[in-house]
């Protein structure tokens, strides 16, 4: 079961990387009147879902919480709310590589923490280290921070082309 849930876990990545490197290939698989970024949504809302039930497999929970979990996971999705709220879903599924033009925004978090949509999650996740196995979170989180650098180097001459 472990390798199994250590692969559910990672399951997401493998996608955001290619759609990172490779925004062409999602804009002409998803066909004209699609809107690349809302498709994308829905995948990644599965792949979160496998990434979840991997968790609750290996999980063991106990009520109540320790005292750290309330503060990680607040702070944590209270990142992520704000980042979707100032970007929408176009910003946040990687619009912009799909040729949409997307506001640039200096509101918090933005200019105080680098990439607050990946720390959001990852406070989250570590608010879950008394439930999950710290491997698992582990392997999320470098997920994350693998995504973190393949996202900071942006080349704007590879970004999608708008079908005709």
């Amino acid at each position: 079961m472990g390798i199994v849930a250590a692969i559910g876990v990672l399951s997401p990545f493998p996608f955001y990387y290619c759609l990172w490197k490779w925004p062409q290939s999602w804009v002409e698989l998803c066909g004209r009147g699609r809107d690349p970024s809302h498709v994308m949504a829905h995948v990644a809302h599965f792949l979160k879902l496998v990434q979840f039930v991997s968790l609750f497999s290996v999980s063991s929970f106990h009520w109540p919480p320790p005292l750290y979990f309330w503060p990680l996971f607040a702070f944590g999705q209270f990142l992520n709310f704000r980042v979707y709220q100032l970007l929408g879903e176009a910003g946040t599924y990687y619009g912009v590589r799909f040729g949409k033009n997307i506001p640039w925004v200096t509101e918090f978090p933005f200019g105080v923490i680098k990439d607050p949509q990946y720390v959001g999650s990852i406070l989250s996740l570590l608010a879950c280290l008394s439930w999950v196995p710290f491997q698992y979170i582990l392997l999320w989180v470098l997920g994350y921070v693998f995504m973190m650098q393949v996202e900071s180097k942006e080349d704007p001459s590879t970004r999608a082309k708008p079908l005709l």
